[in-house]
């Protein structure tokens, strides 16, 4: 399945494919703040539907993670990096998906704060 999504004034847009089956919701410093809910996904299932530098990015920490948002209204609608095994990923703000039911996807909770 392909699903839409953007951050909230349009300017960054993408499509990802893939079966939603659960999100994570992490309480690092960072994700706290943002309260994404992400989504795994292999980096090949994301595609930009506007420029890649419509994003912006943020590094921190240990700068592993590409924090990409949007410089007009600050939403942040994935982040991309690399899985241990060294795989291209991306996380999803599944808050930024189009027509789906937050509700009813399960949520796992991840202690970044403590890594």
């Amino acid at each position: 399945m392909t699903h839409l999504g953007s951050c909230h004034c349009g300017h960054v847009k993408f499509e990802v494919d893939g079966e939603i089956a659960s999100a994570l919701s992490c309480n690092c410093s960072m994700c706290q703040r943002k309260g994404s809910l992400m989504w795994f996904v292999p980096r090949s299932a994301l595609r930009l539907l506007t420029p890649n530098d419509n994003a912006s990015t943020y590094l921190f920490n240990k700068h592993l993670i590409q924090h990409r948002f949007c410089p007009h209204c600050g939403i942040h609608p994935y982040g991309e990096g690399t899985s241990p095994s060294g795989a291209a990923m991306a996380a999803v703000n599944l808050r930024c998906i189009e027509g789906i039911d937050l509700a009813a996807i399960p949520v796992d909770h991840f202690d970044g704060r403590s890594m």
